[in-house]
């Protein structure tokens, strides 16, 4: 009886980290979603801005917290470009972890979708960070849609980082000031199999995108193949 208690405590053990990687896996799974419903909204992100951001962060289906008040917080993954300077090709992903007390009043009690855009390489090397106050680390903004894109104002040219949202299927630019971003260590850690920083996934030119993430590294390969920031 022993003997069959210990096998089966061993089977368990074996097979527990693969639950835990699949969730990671479905976290990068339901980024891919988002990103695909997205791009196919009609007069949502404009093409423009897309082929200037250096990296897209997508945080699938954040919700309020039962407890507090207007306390929330989300997870999800940043997908880069590869380069130095951002220049190359969409690379692998690293997964993130959205927080803050602001993200609740702007839920109103349902499963949101934030997408963010970030601008330059200064707003990429802030998220590359241990944590990031949207607003006071990195310059933060709601995204313009569609043609409101064309006429650029300031705040839209000094922006480190433009946010949306969606909800119930509308899509809007939202404000994010006062949340938090900061990745998401262990996540990580069982996507890699290994101890990784979200600097290195970023910035080493030699890591494979996983296969959990290949689907989003190819949605957004897709619809925006080349850097036209500069």
């Amino acid at each position: 009886m022993r003997s069959v208690l210990i096998l089966l405590l061993s089977m368990l053990l074996a097979v527990s980290p693969l639950f835990a990687a699949s969730k990671e896996e479905e976290r990068l799974a339901n980024c891919a979603t988002v990103v695909e419903e997205i791009l196919n909204i009609p007069d949502a992100i404009p093409r423009e801005l897309m082929d200037k951001a250096e990296c897209v962060v997508v945080i699938p289906s954040v919700k309020k917290f039962a407890i507090g008040f207007g306390g929330s917080y989300g997870r999800g993954a940043m997908v880069c470009r590869t380069g130095e300077k951002f220049t190359g090709a969409w690379g692998p992903p690293a997964m993130y972890r959205l927080e803050g007390g602001n993200i609740g009043f702007q839920l109103g009690g349902q499963a949101t979708d934030f997408l963010l855009l970030v601008m330059n390489p200064k707003g990429a090397n802030s998220l590359l960070g241990s944590k990031v106050k949207l607003g006071a680390d990195a310059a933060a903004v709601a995204g313009p849609k569609g043609r409101a894109a064309m006429a650029a104002t300031d705040a839209y040219m000094r922006a480190e980082i433009l946010s949306y949202s969606r909800s119930r299927g509308l899509f809007a630019g939202v404000s994010l000031e006062g949340s938090t971003l900061r990745p998401d260590n262990k996540a990580n850690q069982k996507i890699y199999g290994r101890k990784i920083s979200a600097r290195e996934i970023v910035l080493d030119a030699g890591l494979p995108v996983p296969a959990a993430g290949r689907s989003l590294v190819s949605l957004l390969q897709k619809a925006s193949p080349r850097n036209r920031s500069e």
